[in-house]
């Protein structure tokens, strides 16, 4: 059903019996670490893999909770890289959009 996300791992770290809290969780996912991947472009441009790094690490728990394990090995990758990084976190781009997507869908059948 999903291709990265897994909703059984959501239940496994939030638990599944109040669904309120794992909806603020998953819109925290989305609002924070997600939106700050995205905006690496600019930092990259910019030479600056000192943010590159601290968003790679903070974004990794998350990957964890919602079952994204591929997307956290890719961002460990970018992290022990940095300077070489570019393609990874092109295709983490590509990552980020599906597990957007499938985390939105995950939330309305919530």
């Amino acid at each position: 059903m999903y291709q990265i996300v897994n909703p059984q791992t959501i239940f496994q770290y939030f638990g599944d019996d109040d669904k309120e809290m794992i909806k603020e969780m998953i819109q925290i996912i989305l609002e924070t670490n997600l939106h700050d991947l995205k905006e690496l472009d600019q930092y990259y441009d910019q030479n600056d893999y000192a943010t590159v790094k601290k968003r790679c690490h903070k974004a990794k728990p998350s990957m964890s909770y919602v079952g994204a394990l591929d997307t956290r090995k890719l961002l460990e990758s970018i992290e022990a890289d940095l300077e070489n990084s570019r393609a990874n976190y092109d295709l983490l781009k590509s990552q980020i959009s599906i597990i957007e997507n499938e985390l939105r869908d995950f939330l309305e059948k919530l």
